[in-house]
């Protein structure tokens, strides 16, 4: 997109007037027939009654605590949306965010919302040229962050970008050519009518790293608030009233989505809070404020397991009713892990930032396979598919093949930022091509294999690291573990292992023999790896994903890629 360009998307899939998330009681009750998300998610519910519940409960890192009803949140995001009309920007006009999870963030990506603006999050541990490239394929007119922020990050090469209208900074001062946010929302009106925005008009841009080239901005329409409160509650158990705690910042795309949206949309009473990962913080939250359900990514929970069942046993935990996790596939052992001591086990559940929404998922009632991301929701139709030429074809259950969806949820993005044919080559004979390699059994239930790029082939086996990866993990040594192939002249590829230890154990070599003894009776001598590499860290997204590809880059001297979002390295 070009700079000053406003963003338009053409057209989506048509919509079942008769899918399940066109069932939402109460949803989509704007005037006209209009579809805002802002709207639905707060507006409407002041509108029916329920502005004194509470909506946000927010904890600072240095142990603020403020609480914002739908009433309040209303009026602040009013507020925001008539400082965006007072400057002169209208519909399809872009508002990036760079900051941490502070009340402002969500004014912000709600206020955008209200105006009919379009809304994207940034990581405030970007540096200046992952935050850069973002705002240049977006065509960013607004920037709203912090002043360290800007002066680190933003104000060296500010001038050089010509779309660039409007730097609101936090607080009550700003430097020159910027406007402090704290006036401007004082002076502002308290009420604004929601821009009464069509389920086609771009609402968010969430960025995904390619493996490599510029990182991809997905679009997401207004019409997504459909699939957001449908999926929210089936797959989430979310209700009017229920403390939820999602821990994803805004920055990935389940922290707005189910961050957000949805819990705001089914009038859930979301916490946010601003530090980052304490194991003890954590689970004194949950205690205290009673939460009901929690949604996290693997990473964490393994970073609980390691910490090991005694630092949990101090905790009450009965206020929990149901757990969820999303970023990449959860290990076997950590289900088991949560069951024991949380009394019920995490529910993994599978989607993409190009979908929008949970596809699959093990649902609240479901019986819960260990390993398995679920099963698709209610008018989500999934496949296993290999081509054939240039057509696909369905598997049969047990075949491995490529996780693909029928188009047409609300939630499915519209585009990539200027590349149509990067966005087109998802799409193929009536498919959404995920990517990601899967296996369905005859109970419907699917399993994750890996991704398309990093299933190994080995002396005609193909690999999928994360049966390998689960294998490692399920000895008490190991914390983590990341697993690729590396060439070789009899076998094609072997297997190759990264991994990083629970406390108690040291890199040794005769633990790395007893890793590859551990794995070879539980995964035969074909797929077990054939060498085990200690690290301190491994490299991960901050969605909590291990990074194989650059694990395989760096083994081969390939060039790495986007690494913008990586959060951790074994360096």
């Amino acid at each position: 997109m070009s700079q000053g360009e406003k963003l338009e998307v053409r057209s989506g899939p048509a919509q079942d007037a008769n899918a399940p998330w066109s069932e939402v009681p109460g949803l989509i009750d704007a005037p006209g027939g209009s579809v805002n998300i802002a709207y639905e998610a707060v507006d409407r519910h002041v509108r029916h009654g329920h502005g004194a519940d509470t909506a946000l409960l927010w904890f600072g890192a240095e142990g603020a605590r403020r609480a914002l009803s739908f009433a309040e949140l209303a009026e602040q995001t009013a507020r925001f949306a008539n400082v965006l009309r007072a400057h002169g920007l209208d519909r399809g006009d872009s508002v990036y965010a760079l900051m941490g999870r502070v009340p402002e963030l969500y004014v912000t990506a709600l206020g955008t919302l209200k105006a009919g603006l379009v809304f994207t999050p940034l990581f405030s541990a970007f540096g200046p040229e992952p935050i850069r490239t973002r705002m240049e394929i977006g065509g960013a007119t607004v920037l709203v962050t912090t002043l360290a922020l800007y002066r680190r990050k933003i104000a060296p090469w500010r001038d050089q970008m010509a779309s660039l209208r409007l730097v609101l900074i936090l607080g009550d001062e700003a430097p020159d050519g910027c406007v402090a946010l704290g006036p401007a929302l004082a002076a502002a009106m308290p009420a604004f009518e929601p821009v009464p925005t069509g389920p086609e008009d771009p609402a968010l841009i969430h960025f995904t790293s390619g493996t490599t080239g510029r990182p991809k901005g997905a679009v997401h329409v207004h019409g997504a608030v459909l699939y957001h409160a449908f999926s929210g509650c089936v797959a989430l158990d979310l209700k009017p009233g229920t403390i939820y705690w999602c821990t994803a910042d805004p920055g990935w795309v389940t922290g707005t989505s189910y961050g957000i949206i949805a819990p705001l949309v089914n009038r859930a009473m979301m916490i946010v809070d601003e530090a980052e990962f304490d194991l003890q913080r954590w689970y004194e939250t949950v205690q205290r404020e009673k939460v009901e359900v929690w949604y996290t990514a693997p990473t964490a929970i393994r970073m609980m397991m390691r910490s090991g069942q005694q630092v949990a046993a101090p905790y009450d935990f009965s206020s929990l009713r149901f757990l969820a996790s999303v970023g990449e596939p959860l290990n076997p052992e950590a289900v088991i892990w949560s069951e024991a001591v949380f009394g019920q086990p995490f529910h993994d559940n599978w989607w993409q930032t190009e979908t929008g929404g949970i596809m699959i998922a093990n649902r609240p009632g479901m019986t819960v396979r260990p390993g398995s991301m679920g099963t698709p929701l209610p008018g989500i139709a999934a496949g296993i598919v290999q081509r054939d030429g240039d057509r696909l074809h369905e598997l049969g259950d047990g075949e491995v093949g490529e996780l693909a969806l029928r188009p047409g949820w609300p939630s499915m993005m519209r585009a990539y930022l200027g590349e149509q044919a990067r966005y087109d080559k998802c799409f193929a004979d009536g498919w959404y091509l995920s990517g990601d390699l899967a296996m369905r059994d005859a109970d419907g239930y699917f399993w994750f294999v890996g991704r398309a790029d990093d299933l190994i082939k080995s002396s005609g086996h193909l690999i999928g690291p994360f049966e390998v990866e689960s294998a490692l993990i399920e000895h008490p040594a190991v914390a983590e573990a990341g697993v690729i192939g590396v060439p070789d002249e009899t076998a094609g590829e072997v297997v190759k292992a990264y991994v990083t230890l629970n406390p108690g154990y040291s890199a040794s070599e005769d633990l790395e023999r007893a890793l590859r003894g551990h794995a070879r009776p539980r995964l035969g001598p074909a797929v077990a790896p054939r060498e085990v590499i200690f690290r301190t860290t491994l490299p991960k997204t901050r969605s909590g994903k291990i990074m194989r590809r650059l694990l395989k880059a760096r083994e081969l001297g390939l060039p790495e890629g986007d690494i913008s979002t990586l959060e951790t390295d074994e360096s």
